[in-house]
């Protein structure tokens, strides 16, 4: 009984400094009133013991969260919910919110998705924009888009952007404007191409940016993962083409160029193919936080050790003309989705069973660390840390999120560090 109290006023005080520092964040200017990728510097690593104040998502998946001031948002595929150490089950339809420094879930936060948020991105003014498969929430058309006060979930109004002919997967927001990613056609009925960037407060599409992804590696064009630091828009997706220049897989845009244009930057590492049932491989990428690197990690299934299939790659932001990754740690064969780099570390996440790979085939091959689930990566070796709380398998990790005061990892499965954590939880800073 003494250890746990213990545990718990360690936990408490944990969140209750990480939620100062998140708000001294966000009054200092932090992009997007929110620790957002790209933002982030820590000093050390995480600890391996999760907080256990975090709420459990009782069913389907976590595909994406965000920190709006103190609050975290949480979207995905999912119905039910829970605050931790409570019987109590609470209806949430792909969406919730709780607060950072106690776990709480909020109870006036509950709108009503009637598909799943694959892509989250704080607003201004207590709101939350959230993209995604959906149709509507409630009873307000709000197609694949929409933005939601965190008050009462309702949907902003002035907000009328609408993505159609696909769904959204990736949002950005700096400032004023919200950088929208996914396999859409159109956006608010305007013309965009799985791209497009939008007035973050009324929706209006902008038209100084056309890049336009092409040449699909596979049936449409899709991009699915988007990063920003300073001037430079990651993206990552199924094309061989921005703008009709050669980018396979992976380009950087520069959004400060007017109207913005292709970066003189390209890699052809993602060329090649993996196996055919894999046509685009790449899934997440985020930024160090000077913006001066950043790493992308992959599907595909084992293609050896000179492909980048399943694996972290690094690569720096202002090289310019072809460029190769600085160093890629290989799985083995396992898919990782996520990516978040704070500095210290670079933490990976997907299906993984290993790390430091790349002579497996499906196996640890000669130098391969144990890594299930998620692991850490040192940013200049690209090598495993010891780092190693585990997590239950299952499809993987799809969201990170480094704030202030640790790391929130999503995910579909129930057991993170060794503990129950269903499908969402947080490694703090020691």
């Amino acid at each position: 009984m003494l250890a746990r109290t213990a545990r718990t006023t360690r936990t408490a005080s944990v969140l209750t400094a990480a939620l100062a520092l998140t708000t001294a964040g966000v009054n200092g200017g932090v992009t997007g009133a929110t620790a957002s990728a790209g933002t982030v510097e820590h000093r050390g690593v995480v600890s391996a013991d999760p907080v256990d104040t975090t709420p459990h998502v009782l069913d389907g998946i976590v595909n994406a969260v965000a920190l709006v001031g103190g609050t975290v948002v949480v979207g995905g595929s999912f119905s039910e919910v829970r605050d931790a150490g409570s019987t109590r089950i609470l209806e949430r339809a792909n969406i919730f919110a709780y607060d950072l420094a106690s776990g709480r879930i909020l109870p006036d936060f509950a709108p009503d998705l009637d598909g799943p948020v694959n892509a989250l991105a704080a607003g201004t003014s207590g709101t939350v924009y959230a993209g995604g498969a959906f149709a509507e929430t409630g009873d307000v058309a709000t197609p694949r888009l929409v933005r939601l006060r965190l008050a009462d979930g309702a949907p902003v109004t002035s907000f009328r952007a609408r993505a159609s002919g696909g769904k959204v997967t990736s949002l950005v927001r700096h400032g004023s404007r919200l950088y929208v990613g996914g396999d859409f056609t159109h956006v608010t009925g305007v013309r965009r191409t799985a791209l497009a960037r939008v007035h973050a407060a009324t929706g209006a599409v902008d038209p100084a940016f056309t890049i336009t992804p092409g040449a699909p590696r596979g049936p449409r064009v899709k991009v699915y993962a988007m990063a920003l630091a300073k001037d430079r828009l990651a993206v990552d997706g199924s094309f061989g083409t921005l703008d009709g220049l050669s980018r396979p897989q992976l380009g950087l845009i520069d959004v400060g160029a007017s109207p913005a244009k292709v970066a003189p930057w390209r890699t052809d590492a993602y060329a090649a193919e993996c196996k055919p049932t894999f046509p685009s491989y790449v899934r997440g990428l985020d930024f160090a936080p000077d913006g001066s690197y950043f790493v992308v990690v992959t599907s595909g299934g084992w293609g050896g050790s000179r492909k980048l299939c399943d694996s972290a790659a690094r690569f720096e932001t202002r090289a310019r003309g072809e460029t190769d990754p600085t160093w890629v740690n290989h799985t083995g064969g396992d898919t990782l989705y996520s990516v978040a780099v704070t500095g210290a570390a670079v933490y990976v996440g997907g299906h993984q069973r290993w790390l430091d790979n790349p002579h497996g085939r499906d196996s640890a091959g000669p130098g391969a660390v144990a890594r299930p689930g998620i692991g850490a990566i040192h940013p200049v070796t690209g090598k495993a840390l010891r780092w190693n709380p585990t997590r239950t398998l299952g499809i993987g990790v799809k969201a990170f999120l480094a704030h202030r005061g640790g790391l929130l990892v999503g995910s579909d499965t129930t057991r993170l560090g060794r503990e129950y954590h269903a499908r969402i939880g947080m490694f703090p800073l020691p």
